[in-house]
């Protein structure tokens, strides 16, 4: 069978109910992400919510950025995290990114291997990506990411960053998507059904919103390097600054 052109029903937005059958719908991808934008986008309307009180901001450092308390940080959900390096590695890097992120990708390019060879696989620092999509499709290549299984999910992440152009921007962006998950052993049935799975669509979703919510984070790439909060695209030198001044 022939890949269709359009993502499932799953990620067209309105998520009541699923087809019997893989339903492809265009209004979803109507328009691709554009490759400059990586804030996040304006949610629409909703009906209000009962009044609760607000999380506490992260705290302000006298040094530098402001401090996530750990304890929240370290346990926001509601996906497991995957963590690079030794679990016991004395520095902890978080990054929020977005698939469609650009600037995302450019740090994974450029600045990763550098921060990986460093400090990850020396056992300094350990690492921890999460998901923050921007719009639909980054939602749909976290998915299929997390449907590669643990083992295989951060590669596939690096997989999807480096050969970014190739499927975030283009018209029809599920052949290609699948070209790339396929070299982990992904089948196209285990594909097709990953994309319809409403659970792990609204788990991917709910990362970006918990820590929005929480961190008041609105832009990716956004790191927590021992938990100081820092927005932007960051060189291997900004990240050894805060790592070597671990949060108080």
């Amino acid at each position: 069978m022939v890949l269709q052109s359009r993502l499932p029903v799953a990620l067209a937005g309105a998520l009541a109910v699923f087809a019997a059958a893989l339903i492809f719908v265009a209004p979803a991808l109507a328009q691709t992400p554009s490759p400059s934008s990586s804030p996040l986008p304006a949610p629409a309307p909703a009906a209000s919510p009962s009044p609760k009180a607000a999380p506490p901001p992260p705290a302000a450092a006298a040094d530098g950025p402001p401090i996530a308390p750990a304890d929240q940080l370290m346990t926001i959900g509601p996906l497991p995290d995957i963590v690079q390096g030794s679990p016991n590695a004395p520095s902890t890097i978080i990054e929020y990114a977005s698939l469609t992120c650009t600037h995302c990708a450019q740090f994974h390019d450029n600045v990763w291997p550098q921060l990986k060879a460093k400090w990850i696989d020396t056992g300094q620092a350990k690492f921890i990506l999460r998901e923050f999509p921007l719009d639909p499709l980054a939602t749909a290549a976290f998915m299929l990411a997390r449907c590669a299984g643990p083992d295989k999910r951060n590669l596939l992440v690096d997989q999807l960053f480096s050969q970014q152009k190739t499927w975030a921007f283009v018209e029809k962006p599920i052949q290609p998507l699948f070209d790339i998950v396929k070299t982990t052993g992904m089948s196209q049935t285990d594909f097709e059904t990953c994309l319809k799975n409403q659970e792990l669509y609204e788990q991917v979703n709910q990362s970006r919103e918990n820590a929005a919510e929480a961190f008041n984070i609105d832009s990716t790439p956004t790191f927590f390097v021992n938990g100081r909060k820092i927005a932007g695209e960051l060189t291997l030198g900004d990240f050894e600054r805060w790592l070597a001044s671990p949060a108080k």
